[in-house]
This record gives structure tokens, sequence and C-alpha cells, in this order.
């Protein structure tokens, strides 16, 4: 299928009876390849390693896993825009604006699997971004796990950098033994 045979996608401000669905977006993922994080004495070396089998990784839903990683308490008004195409919704992005330190935070993404490599997170993302250039952010800032090689990639794509790490960020929850690893891009 072409890019122009694909079905158009429509984006806009999330609504309340939308946030069930973005909730229930596939977010879980398959890769053959994680972020293998290592110290040294200068600091952390950070290096795709193969996995095989591949690793299929599932998120808990926020009912099963309290707000965890990822929040920022000096952010403020949180808001979601969504994707739907024919099929209905197929993306979200959730965002906030922290103004102490002009950061925009983004604390979800999600492309329903038959969008992904289509170009719907790049244009949620967008989105997101140019949000935070309106509310005088000076930095988009996200998390992601070690092992979400493929957000990582994508992420990379969008313009962001690795940026920082917490090797203790998940403890107790249910990435236990992963690795937290920050990525940012200007504004």
């Amino acid at each position: 299928m072409s890019f122009s045979d694909r079905p158009s996608v429509a984006y806009r401000t999330a609504l309340p009876a939308d946030f069930e669905g973005v909730e229930a977006l596939d977010n879980s993922f398959t890769t053959g390849s994680v972020l293998e994080v290592t110290a040294t004495e200068e600091g952390f070396r950070v290096r795709a390693v193969p996995v095989d089998p591949p690793l299929r990784k599932v998120y808990p839903s926020e009912a099963e896993e309290e707000a965890g990683p990822g929040e920022d308490e000096g952010a403020e008004g949180a808001r979601t825009v969504v994707a739907h195409d024919a099929g209905g919704l197929c993306g979200a992005v959730t965002f906030a604006h922290s103004a102490w330190n002009r950061r925009l935070l983004i604390s979800d993404i999600r492309v329903a699997p038959h969008r992904r490599g289509q170009g719907v997170g790049a244009a949620l993302m967008d989105r997101a971004l140019a949000h935070g250039r309106e509310l005088g952010a000076r930095t988009a800032w996200l998390e992601v796990t070690n092992v979400n090689a493929p957000a990582v990639r994508a992420y990379r794509r969008m313009g962001f950098a690795l940026c920082g790490l917490d090797t203790t960020l998940y403890t107790g929850t249910a990435s236990e033994g992963e690795i937290a690893l920050f990525m940012s891009r200007p504004l």
C-alpha cells in the first residue's frame, strides 16, 4: 500500500469520552534488540544488543499500576491529542508544560499497531511540540525504558537525544530490572 492509499488520519484535542479508548490502545511492543546500559569509570555506555527470542513487552494498565515513572509534579494542565482514522481511535499523546523550567513533559504516546510506522506517532509528537512552543517551553523531555529500542529509534528520528538515565526508577514496579532512559530535544 502506498502512502497515498492509506486512509487519512484526523487529529484533535481529546474529549472526556476519549480517555477510556486512549487507555485501551495497545501500547505493547516486540523487539529483537534492547539497549544495554553499562557503568564505566567515565559514566555509562548505552548500546543495542540483540535478544533471541525477541522480547515482547505488555505494559500494565493505569488501574493495575499507580501513577509512576515520568510523573512531573511541577507540570500543570496535562493535555491529550488523539488521532482517529476510519477504524476509530488510532493514537494519542499526553503532555504537560512545566513552567518553572520551561519544559514540555511528554508523559505518554501510543499508536495502534496497525498504524505504527506510518507517521502517526510523529504527527502526534509534532502537535505536542507545537503546543509546548506556544507555551514558551524551551525543551521537550520524555522517559523510556531501555528495553523499548523501537521507541528510542523513533524518538531519535523525531530529534530527541539521550540526556540521562536512572537505574532505580522502576524498582518495585512491573518493569523491575529495566533502566529508565531520559531523552530531550530543544524547542
